[in-house]
């Protein structure tokens, strides 16, 4: 792998520390700007909603411009973000920090994704992708602990000098490490948001929303599940979330392994596996040795659809990749607040803290039908219809317009 990758993999680690490094810190927070604790949590759904905005919104602005200058610019918004946090003077001054910070994130890993694309052979895109998504799935690993950790010790505001310093370290190496990739020259805001005229782009968003929703939706939770129903005590709850995180980085990597050999049908059987982990976390959630293993198969069959969701969505959008791509990360962060919001009203009717994890698992197989009625339908339109009517883009994913060489079609 070009070693370009590993800049790219160090910025996205550094904004997923600014995702959830704050997570363990809030009481120290909210205690020093004096609010409450659900004000101070505004802070962790301000940054969500952020992030889905920037996604759309921001990626639609940048879409023209040299994808490594885009890059860049958006981890000087990234540096700017954390440093503001990092000296906020009273609690509105923080949000607008983290706000700042959020507006990057659905950007850079949407462009990102396609600069990590272009610098491989086809066959192994999936894998530069999930590369990439790696620094994200490692701050899932050591983003709480270590942001807690540090900001226990030295105060919260540590925490985002840290991040800062690791925000300028990723600028450098993107500026010295990643190939300049220009935008195709007849890139428009008007291309670029007619992606989402294309069927199949809404597909893949949809899949990705109730994917990520099951998943997320069982961990938001997860906590009340492994110490009122599995018995363990609170003070092992971070090392068991711990290895959930291990799961997502191994997952993270098998699944673009996946999707490069297959793409449609890697999916179609990841997201029957995790619907399959859900459901049996549901049923076993009782014995400590089965809550070991669901956790850490949870963060492995679920972080292994990213790559595959991501590469998808950019093969039906080949003539504007970036945009489908950052209209992933949204969905992404969507899915994320459907399935905490689906949990929480579960658990409110006055169901058991293991419904959440039956709520996932049935989100995740509406993921799963909606996948194989997606992938089905362009096949049963081109079959019936006239040849030369049909858009063959439709069909499969393709490699995505301004991704090296313009490839013949992927049958996964």
């Amino acid at each position: 792998m070009p070693i370009g990758l590993l800049a790219l993999a160090l910025g996205g680690f550094g904004i997923g520390l600014t995702e959830f490094g704050i997570i363990g810190l809030l009481p120290e927070v909210a205690a020093d700007f004096g609010v409450t604790e659900p004000v101070a949590g505004y802070l962790v759904s301000g940054y969500a909603l952020s992030v889905a905005v920037g996604a759309v919104a921001l990626t639609a602005a940048i879409a023209r411009f040299d994808r490594k200058k885009v890059l860049l610019a958006l981890m000087v918004l990234f540096i700017a973000g954390n440093l503001i946090s990092a000296v906020a003077p009273i609690y509105s001054v923080l949000m607008v920090g983290r706000v700042v910070a959020a507006l990057c994130h659905g950007a850079f890993f949407g462009v990102g994704s396609v600069v990590a694309a272009d610098m491989v052979a086809q066959n192994r895109r999936a894998g530069a992708i999930s590369l990439m998504f790696a620094g994200l799935t490692v701050a899932n690993v050591l983003g709480v602990p270590l942001g807690t950790l540090l900001g226990q010790q030295l105060g919260w505001r540590s925490t985002f000098w840290a991040i800062t310093v690791i925000g300028v370290v990723a600028l450098i190496g993107i500026w010295l490490l990643v190939p300049r990739t220009p935008a195709p020259a007849e890139t428009s805001l008007r291309s670029e948001l007619g992606v989402f005229r294309r069927p199949q782009v809404w597909v893949s968003a949809a899949v990705t929303v109730l994917a990520f929703g099951g998943m997320f939706g069982a961990f938001t939770y997860i906590a009340f599940t492994l110490t009122e129903v599995s018995g363990f005590a609170t003070t092992t709850v971070p090392w068991l979330l711990v290895l959930f995180g291990v799961g997502t980085f191994a997952g993270n990597f098998a699944g673009g392994k996946f999707a490069d050999r297959a793409l449609n049908t890697s999916l179609g059987v990841i997201l029957a596996l995790l619907a399959l982990v859900l459901a049996v976390f549901a049923l076993t959630a009782q014995n400590k040795v089965m809550t070991i293993v669901s956790l850490l198969l949870m963060g492995t069959v679920g972080l292994a659809t990213a790559p595959g969701l991501q590469l998808r969505i950019m093969g039906y959008a080949q003539e504007a990749p970036t945009m489908a791509s950052g209209a992933n990360i949204a969905a992404f962060n969507i899915g994320n607040a459907l399935g905490a919001w689906l949990g929480g009203l579960a658990l409110g009717a006055g169901f058991s803290f293991v419904s959440p994890l039956w709520v996932g698992a049935g989100v995740t197989a509406a993921g799963l039908i909606v996948l194989v009625a997606g992938s089905l339908r362009p096949r049963r339109q081109i079959s019936h219809a006239d040849p030369d009517r049909a858009d063959p883009s439709e069909t499969a994913p393709a490699r995505p317009r301004g991704m090296g060489d313009h490839a013949s079609q992927e049958t996964g």
